[in-house]
């Protein structure tokens, strides 16, 4: 990123965390820019959750530093947290509570008056369409609903950065992609600085302009959903023939991996590559273009696959 010092919301050098004897993060070196939104991917046991618990101020790093909106997690917890928001996989409100009365008073916990707490948590039941469930009590409400409240807690106090840590963990598809909308629509309403983890990486690939990569406690890719499928996997331009011959003729031609009648192509550009190929072999007897998917570069860097990984939730939650 080419920021000023004044314009990065995070700001790492070699933070490490040890519990025992097990090195969980491992000298991660970060740098998340003013309006962002960027999405921290890795495998359960990688230390993206403990690189998050350390920047939300709820662990110390065992060395290392972070500078989070400007302050020192250590010596400046109580400035990190009147800046940052932070929604966890768990349900933030309580059960017996009415989600407007839970929204002013975590407003009035962040210092807000009664009024503005008020005026924000109206503001945020609108954009994200609580109003017709807004008055119930917490207990009442469908998954997707505490879900859309636990965002509105986070916001509001209108945090200059917010954490969020598998924010659609639960929720059905149609609920997950509603969130995923509000999430964009209330960044670019609020310039907030987002950093999500996921295990939906078709979420990190439409939502993200950064995905960074994280295993066994260290950074391991950082960049464009864009420029990691280009770089790690490439387009696939896969060609079939009639007789191995003609196959063989063509991976040598192309310089392709061949396997029976098949011919595979990498390359960054398939779309652009597979009319020029159908001129020149002319025996093509068909042809698919593959485009890579975040699945695939995670399979690339890691040797197995996120959805492997995740553990799948027990039931999906109706909005």
């Amino acid at each position: 990123m080419n920021s000023s010092v004044d314009d990065m919301m995070i700001e790492t050098r070699e933070l490490t965390k040890l519990f025992k004897d097990v090195r969980a993060v491992d000298g991660i070196n970060l740098t998340v820019a003013r309006g962002e939104l960027v999405a921290l991917l890795g495998p359960n046991g990688a230390g993206k959750s403990t690189t998050l618990r350390m920047l939300t101020t709820l662990i110390p790093p065992t060395s290392g530093s972070a500078q989070v909106a400007g302050f020192d997690v250590v010596r400046r917890q109580r400035e990190v947290r009147l800046r940052i928001g932070y929604i966890g996989q768990g349900n933030g409100a309580g059960h017996s509570q009415r989600g407007r009365d839970e929204l002013i008073s975590q407003g009035r916990a962040y210092g807000m008056t009664v009024k503005a707490a008020r005026s924000r948590a109206g503001e945020l039941i609108d954009s994200l369409g609580l109003g017709e469930v807004a008055d119930r009590t917490v207990s009442t409400l469908s998954g997707g609903q505490r879900r859309r409240l636990d965002i509105a807690m986070g916001l509001i106090h209108a945090p200059e950065l917010l954490f969020l840590d598998e924010p659609s963990t639960g929720l059905d598809p149609q609920n997950r992609a509603n969130l995923q909308e509000h999430i964009v629509r209330l960044r670019a309403e609020h310039d907030t600085t987002i950093v999500l983890t996921t295990h939906y990486l078709d979420e990190a690939d439409s939502m993200a302009e950064r995905v960074i990569v994280v295993d066994h406690g260290r950074i391991i890719a950082d960049d464009t959903p864009r420029h990691l499928k280009t770089k790690h996997v490439g387009d696939r331009v896969i060609l079939g023939f009639a007789t191995e011959a003609e196959a063989v003729d063509a991976a040598r031609t192309t310089g392709g991996a061949r396997s029976g009648t098949e011919v595979v192509v990498t390359t960054e550009d398939g779309p652009h590559l597979a009319p020029r190929l159908l001129t020149e072999l002319g025996t093509v007897a068909r042809l698919e273009v593959r485009r890579p998917t975040l699945d695939d570069v995670f399979l690339t860097l890691t040797g197995r696959s996120l959805r492997e990984d995740s553990s799948t939730p027990a039931e999906l939650v109706e909005a």
